[in-house]
């Protein structure tokens, strides 16, 4: 049922994803666009020769046309579409995934954002969550167990470390100050934000004290008996909505709020939703998952060395950087700093 919970989220943020690129790709990427593949393609292969491939992975070393750009988009929706409702197969999610690393690699500023690479992240987990040779969504073969443990690395690690670059970065955190000013600075308010602007200071230290047990304790509960860890679930997903209600933030929070429901197990949430429980028939699982799941388990732990570095050890922490040209495994982290100012550019003509 978790796996089920899962994938359904994930082609959810494929949709937007690529919705995007179907509306914005030609504007922003496109031939006429703000900042074209191919000139920036060019400039890549000018810079690092032989090694452009390598080192900036995607599909448009192959085509750089804007058809190619419109088919990326179009194929990733369709795939996206088909997953969301129920289309659980491995190649297809390896092929979402992809299409939008290509997108992704090749976006330049537009595509530098967190949101992105934790979707390059979450793609790749999903596709080892999914069988080979089946398309569900209702008898599938039960995962393997290494699989949702992946999954609460990666919410330790988004949340862990957007609590400790807070601590570090700004001093208004540690005196619970900061979201006096945050609903209004931040880049993106929504039409609610303002009445969370005008809450009285206790609200907001009272927000800034429960943003700290969510990213610095509660992330711990992940790696505990299945209660702590539906405990850390209940608040991390508590948590994303409230971030959800009170700005905009692309789909930042709610594919974060996807990832945190690998707290929960296949008990948790037939209580939850007990007629879904009901509907889904898993089928045993398959003998053959083991060693892909331990190759890619040490995969995943090789790659997090950098990260774990980044968390505890490193003079300055990273916000948001990935670490190979994949994406595999990356560091994330939000608002180490909040201002008191809001800047709003202005155009007269």
């Amino acid at each position: 049922m978790l796996r089920f919970v899962l994938l359904r989220g994930v082609g959810l943020l494929y949709v937007v994803a690529f919705a995007i690129v179907v509306n914005q790709g030609p504007l922003l990427l496109g031939h006429d666009g703000l900042t074209p593949i191919d000139l920036f393609l060019d400039r890549v292969k000018d810079n690092l020769g032989p090694e452009a491939l390598t080192r900036l992975p995607t599909l448009f070393w192959l085509d750089d046309s804007d058809f190619a750009l419109a088919a990326t988009g179009w194929l990733g929706l369709v795939l996206a579409v088909a997953t969301l409702l129920g289309v659980s197969n491995a190649v297809v999610l390896a092929v979402l995934w992809v299409l939008h690393l290509s997108v992704v690699n090749a976006g330049q500023d537009w595509y530098g954002y967190g949101w992105e690479t934790l979707l390059c992240e979450v793609g790749f987990l999903a596709i080892w969550l999914a069988p080979l040779t089946r398309w569900g969504p209702r008898a599938l073969p039960s995962p393997h167990p290494l699989w949702p443990w992946a999954w609460r690395w990666l919410a330790f690690r988004i949340m862990l470390g957007a609590g400790l670059i807070k601590l570090r970065g700004d001093d208004c955190w540690q005196d619970l100050t900061c979201l006096v000013w945050h609903y209004e600075t931040q880049p993106n308010p929504h039409p609610l934000s303002i009445l969370f602007h005008w809450a009285p200071t206790w609200f907001h230290q009272a927000g800034a004290l429960f943003n700290h047990v969510v990213e610095l304790v509660a992330p711990w509960f992940l790696f505990g008996p299945r209660r702590l860890r539906a405990v850390a679930g209940v608040l991390m997903v508590l948590f994303q909505v409230v971030l959800i209600a009170s700005g905009n933030l692309a789909f930042l929070n709610w594919l974060t709020l996807v990832v945190c429901l690998a707290a929960f197990d296949d008990g948790h949430l037939s209580r939850l939703l007990p007629r879904l429980g009901a509907w889904l028939v898993p089928t045993p699982r398959n003998r053959y998952d083991t060693v892909p799941a331990v190759v890619i388990a040490l995969l995943i732990g090789w790659r997090s060395v950098p990260v774990v570095h980044n968390l505890f050890f490193a003079e300055r922490q990273a916000m948001n950087r990935s670490y190979d040209p994949l994406h595999l495994v990356n560091t994330y982290g939000a608002f180490g700093s909040v201002g008191n100012e809001r800047f709003e550019a202005v155009i007269q003509g």
